[in-house]
């Protein structure tokens, strides 16, 4: 291992590299430095902590402090010096480095209206990030009734959820037609704004915010076609921009984000970057499996155990899954060749549209409860061939990948068929660890990581294992 670690940034993409470095063991000392004062959490979970259903105990990942890492939390690093291999932090403290890994995520963006350009937000307007983020609408949360999400993106739509299911009146504003429009179509997006309807979530679209009015009792939000809307708290989740500050003023080459190589190396063969941060090609993480795979990838070069790995995005599966919502969105939601399948029941708030191109499945939006998204990620994952009966993707039999059989029970599901995404885990390592001694759901989790990131596999994962739990010998499906 190289001798020397420094890496900046104590969040899901840098706890992870500490993890994965710590376990291929070496002689190197890695230290992490992370400017938030807390343990590291998964942030994946913030909207479930904004519902009430966890505490921020069920938020914390596992940390390897102690274990050939030094941890140190709440330290800010304010500069890299490249040519002494060294990090100063606001401590005052000097850190050399032979290998320095930036892991200093995103930040959310603050939109330039009226009122919040003055520096440090009003009180009762926050931006949805971070824990302390989470904590302080919680705060104003206890003693509001009516809420505003400026933002109709993925996170503003968890945000928004996660405020409804505390029993506030929440409103989302987005200047767009329609909701999520990096991930569904109109149509998908009428649908889930039905839904959203039906669990206390009330929609205004395709009118841009122009000023925020906040005083101690209160925010309004003014809207362009003259109207405002008044609420106790005003939420921004306006979207993340990489952290690329430490990289620019050090002189990296930074476009979006802070470019990297297949091996996670910016222009400095000394610093990588991982996450939310790092450009690979021209494309920004955002999500929780890309930033675990290059940490994976980074720690097999850095630690000399595989010094060609090589970084391969695999294709997004975008999750939103929440207390009354179900959906799944991969591929470019925009028109493309081949055959488009859909089925629409706004009523049932289901939604199910396939792209099928030279017999693969290059697009899906699947929302409510279908039985078939499983498979359909994977054959999406896998690049596998579609069955031939089609209607059994759209209309809720699950079929096994490959097969035109349903796979009513995980003795159908192919070892190799991803049931974590986030981990990359798939059928044949859960069997693997059941093998292995580990009988219970928690023991698996802990052995194979699934379950670990956005939570959504968990029901998939308990179903393997209760499967497990009534065979006595276990053939893995081939």
């Amino acid at each position: 291992m190289t001798n020397r670690i420094v890496i900046v940034g104590n969040g899901m993409a840098g706890t992870r590299l500490a993890g994965e470095l710590s376990a291929r063991g070496g002689d190197g000392r890695v230290t992490v430095l992370g400017a938030e004062p807390h343990r590291a959490y998964n942030r994946i979970m913030l909207s479930t902590l904004l519902t009430g259903a966890i505490g921020e105990p069920d938020m914390r990942l596992a940390e390897v402090a102690g274990h050939g890492v030094d941890l140190r939390t709440g330290v800010c690093v304010t500069a890299i010096d490249r040519r002494d291999r060294a990090v100063r932090t606001d401590r005052g403290d000097q850190i050399h480095y032979d290998h320095l890994v930036l892991a200093t995520g995103g930040r959310a963006v603050v939109p330039p209206l009226t009122g919040l350009t003055g520096g440090e937000l009003p009180e009762r307007v926050v931006a949805f990030r971070t824990l302390d983020d989470c904590r302080r609408i919680l705060a104003v949360a206890d003693r509001a009734h009516r809420v505003l999400v400026l933002g109709g993106g993925l996170l503003g739509l968890e945000a928004a959820r996660g405020l409804a299911g505390r029993g506030l009146e929440v409103t989302v504003v987005h200047p767009v037609p329609y909701l999520m429009e990096r991930q569904l179509d109109p149509a998908a997006a009428a649908v889930l704004a039905r839904t959203l309807a039906g669990l206390g979530v009330t929609t205004r679209l395709a009118v841009p915010a122009t000023a925020v009015v906040a005083g101690p009792r209160g925010v309004r939000l003014e809207l362009a076609d003259g109207r405002s809307l008044a609420a106790d708290l005003l939420v921004l989740a306006c979207g993340i921009r990489p952290d690329t500050a430490l990289a620019t003023a050090a002189g990296l080459a930074v476009r979006r984000g802070v470019l990297v190589d297949d091996q996670l190396r910016t222009n400095d063969q000394r610093i990588s970057a991982i996450g939310d941060c790092a450009q690979h090609g021209d494309a920004l993480t955002g999500l929780v499996a890309p930033a675990w795979a290059q940490a994976r990838v980074l720690a097999q070069v850095l630690s000399g155990a595989d010094p060609s790995a090589r970084y391969r995005p695999k294709p997004v599966v975008t999750r939103l899954k929440t207390a009354g919502i179900d959906l799944a969105a991969m591929g470019d939601p925009g028109e493309g060749p081949g055959e488009e399948l859909t089925f629409t029941d706004p009523a049932g708030g289901t939604y199910a549209r396939l792209r099928i191109n030279h017999e693969r499945v290059t697009a899906a939006i699947l929302l409510g409860d279908n039985p078939s998204v499983g498979t359909v990620i994977q054959l999406f994952d896998r690049g596998q061939p579609v069955p031939s009966d089609r209607r059994s993707l759209l209309l809720g039999r699950a079929l096994s990948p490959g097969s035109a059989e349903p796979a009513t029970t995980p003795a159908l599901m192919p070892a190799a068929a991803t049931v974590c995404h986030c981990n990359n885990v798939n059928k044949g390592a859960l069997v693997e660890s059941w093998r292995s001694g580990a009988r219970t759901v928690d023991e698996v989790v802990a052995e194979t990581r699934a379950g670990t990131g956005c939570g959504s596999c968990r029901d998939a994962v308990a179903g393997i294992v209760e499967w497990l739990s009534t065979v006595e010998s276990v053939e893995v499906g081939r």
